[in-house]
Parts: C-alpha cells; sequence; structure tokens
C-alpha cells in the first residue's frame, strides 16, 4: 500500500510543479509556403514495356519515345525520386525501373498549390500520351 500512495503523491507533485510536456511540435515545419507541390517526370527503363500492365499503353505509343512515369509531390522532384528508389512510399515501376528524372518535360510547371498540382499530374500524363510517350501514374 505505501507503494501506491508514494506514486500518488509524486503524480501529485508533478502536477503541482506544472512539468512542460515534450511534444514533437518543434520539430514540424512553422509554415509551408503555399506553391511547395510538384509534379515530375521519371524516365524508365524499356524493359517496363515488356510488362503485361504495359503492353497495351505501348502499343498505342511512339516506338521512338521513352517509357516515362509522370507523379505529384509535396517534395522537391529529386527528394521524391530518392524516396522512391529508397522503397519509401514508392511506387513499383519507378523502384524497380526508374532511371533519372527529366526535368525538361516539368521544370518550367513547378510550384504550385496542391489543387493545381493534383489536376496538372493527370494533364501532363495526357499530353505525353498524346505526344507518343508511353505513361504511367499520372492519376
Amino acid at each position: 500500500m505505501g507503494c501506491r500512495f508514494e506514486s500518488y503523491l509524486w503524480s501529485q507533485s508533478l502536477r503541482k510543479s506544472r512539468v512542460k510536456r515534450r511534444t514533437l511540435k518543434h520539430l514540424r515545419p512553422k509554415s509551408q509556403p503555399e506553391h511547395h507541390h510538384n509534379v515530375y517526370v521519371v524516365l524508365l527503363d524499356p524493359a517496363v514495356g515488356k510488362i503485361r500492365k504495359m503492353r497495351p499503353a505501348k502499343r498505342k505509343s511512339d516506338p521512338k519515345k521513352p517509357c516515362v512515369y509522370v507523379g505529384m509531390t509535396g517534395l522537391t522532384p529529386e527528394e521524391r525520386f530518392e524516396n522512391h528508389k529508397a522503397g519509401i512510399k514508392d511506387a513499383w515501376v519507378v523502384k524497380r525501373y526508374g532511371i533519372r528524372l527529366l526535368p525538361e518535360l516539368y521544370a518550367h510547371l513547378n510550384p504550385m498549390p496542391f489543387e493545381a498540382a493534383a489536376q496538372m499530374e493527370i494533364d501532363l500524363a495526357e499530353d505525353l500520351r498524346r505526344a507518343g510517350y508511353t505513361v504511367t501514374g499520372g492519376h
């Protein structure tokens, strides 16, 4: 019984001393800029065209143009590509077949607000399909 009473006294003394709660608030960024989302395009290995899921898209595309993955992120495209390759919230096709980023296809579009980036991902994927690229991603 003495043990319970001692722990009760200890908890009461903590309440009186107003111990500061430890949180991770100080680790969070203070605020992110409104326009911090990006779209990006990843060049994929040509071997991706042999995957069953990619065959219909490959048939409709120009054989001279590469296979690409289109995505959107709140990170920089370089950080996001590294995350894909490291297996962090990765798209399996980029982790396995991703070669490098193609900034010439997306750099002029970035950065933008979330809603615009979500729509731009869809539009960019569709534009690249119309241009003859084999595209995956771009949901």
